[in-house]
């Protein structure tokens, strides 16, 4: 198969693994070698199904030796297969970079004859590129369950951030749908690379704290961080019973356990015929979403599971965003006197956010603030007015403080945009990786033949 050809399969596979974020970490350019990262993350690239991914996003191969009943590329699905050898996907990585398409690389792979041999074939790769090619960008790999621990300590020497998908929610859904997989082989190398990362970052706070009593003597010869960038894990949501409530409570257990950077939910989308799978066709993207927004008040608003969700009510309301739904059933607390509240506070008001309040609380230092202030300062008043005052003015243009009278004004449709998922396609004008691939007018093809020469 040609190398574009195993491109466009591998890419395209690649895309229902959602867990691709900016890098996270600063990585200076240092001469004689190639890419550099920063915290702000990388350009964006556009999928032919709408998405926005930051890296080139591919497997090593689609080929699987499992049968998981949710996979595309499952064993048993008659689907086109292909497969990169390390130097195909390393001279592919470099072509692109050196084009300016990319930043960096989003690595995962299906599981070809076993775990380990799949995760031989990452690290060849990503040596190549550390090594031969001298490259600095971000590269973001996917750990393999039931992968020795000997290659996943290696394959975190070589990648800024890893990641292990948990999959399911639960064991008994894991064993349902997955049954080759084990909630043990996901949570092993998780545990690895957590440990990993805190022995890293501890090791290197003694050799920095050696150095200043060495100062007369050259320091010692930097070695490669382990996962600098941290960990993250994905769930498929929608394919088995489990409720938001349990979907949280594991979500804040995982960030307390692992020290996740992050928890990606995936709606399910309905790609196989099988009798353990979900009837309907939707896809529960309102679900997902909402999640995301619940998942953001637990990591930077300081909100518990208790507070966001409960047994009694196991799912989130689709209608109205966790937060807005919290201070509705709380409105007891509100309104709120922007000139004083508790910075804590200010985070629990709807239209305020962590950016918002911090800026609130800087502001008001020297003068009082209005609705014009408020404004200028970024806030979404339209939300916020019902739950604060300002100079003891209560901003609700005469709204009752009900919960029936309020919520009409918060509830909306989730909107996605025109970026991401919910897009029907790339923005006119943006750069669109792989589209450009099979238009020949623009010779990418051609070009990228004549690179990879």
């Amino acid at each position: 198969m040609d190398l574009l050809d195993k491109l466009e399969v591998l890419a395209d596979a690649a895309k229902y693994d959602v867990a691709c974020t900016s890098s996270g970490i600063d990585r200076k350019a240092t001469k004689g070698m190639l890419g550099s990262t920063t915290c702000a993350g990388i350009c964006h690239s556009f999928t032919p199904d709408g998405r926005c991914v930051t890296l080139l996003k591919v497997l090593m191969t689609n080929v699987c030796v499992y049968d998981c009943a949710y996979c595309v590329n499952r064993c048993s699905n008659q689907v086109t297969r292909a497969a990169f050898t390390p130097r195909e996907l390393a001279d592919l990585t470099m072509a692109f970079y050196r084009r300016n398409c990319i930043e960096g690389l989003f690595l995962s792979s299906g599981v070809i004859k076993t775990p380990d041999y799949t995760t031989e074939l990452m690290i060849r790769t990503l040596s190549l590129l550390r090594g031969e090619y001298g490259f600095r960008g971000y590269i973001h790999a996917k750990a393999v369950p039931g992968a020795s621990p000997e290659l996943v300590g290696t394959l975190g020497l070589l990648a800024d951030r890893m990641s292990v998908n948990l999959e399911l929610p639960s064991s008994q859904s894991l064993a349902l749908l997955a049954p080759e997989k084990s909630r043990s082989s996901v949570l092993s190398p998780m545990r690895q690379i957590r440990d990993g990362i805190a022995e890293d970052k501890e090791t290197r706070a003694l050799v920095r704290k050696k150095a200043t009593h060495m100062s007369t003597r050259r320091p010692p010869r930097k070695e490669r961080a382990f996962v600098p960038a941290g960990q993250s894990t994905q769930m498929i949501i929608g394919a088995t019973p489990e409720s938001d409530y349990q979907i949280l409570n594991l979500s804040a257990a995982l960030y307390r356990s692992f020290s996740l950077k992050r928890v990606f939910f995936s709606a399910y989308l309905p790609v196989n015929q099988d009798d353990r799978l979900p009837s309907q066709n939707a896809v529960q993207l309102d679900r997902e979403h909402r999640l995301y927004q619940a998942d953001w008040l637990l990591r930077f608003y300081e909100f518990d599971v208790g507070e966001i969700i409960d047994q009694e009510h196991p799912f989130l309301d689709t209608q109205v965003d966790p937060k807005a739904n919290w201070a509705l059933n709380n409105l007891d607390l509100f309104p709120v006197e922007v000139n004083a509240a508790p910075y804590e506070m200010l985070l629990r008001v709807p239209g305020i956010g962590v950016t918002g309040a911090r800026k609130i609380v800087q502001a008001r230092r020297t003068c009082c603030l209005r609705e014009d202030e408020l404004r200028k300062l970024g806030i979404a008043f339209k939300r916020a007015r019902f739950f604060i005052t300002c100079a003891g003015k209560h901003q609700g243009a005469g709204v009752r403080m009900r919960p029936e009278d309020i919520r009409p004004y918060l509830a909306a449709p989730i909107d996605g945009g025109r970026h991401g998922r919910r897009a029907d396609k790339p923005l006119p004008g943006q750069m669109s990786l792989f589209d450009s691939l099979a238009d020949q007018s623009f010779g990418w093809k051609r070009e990228l033949q004549e690179a990879l020469a």
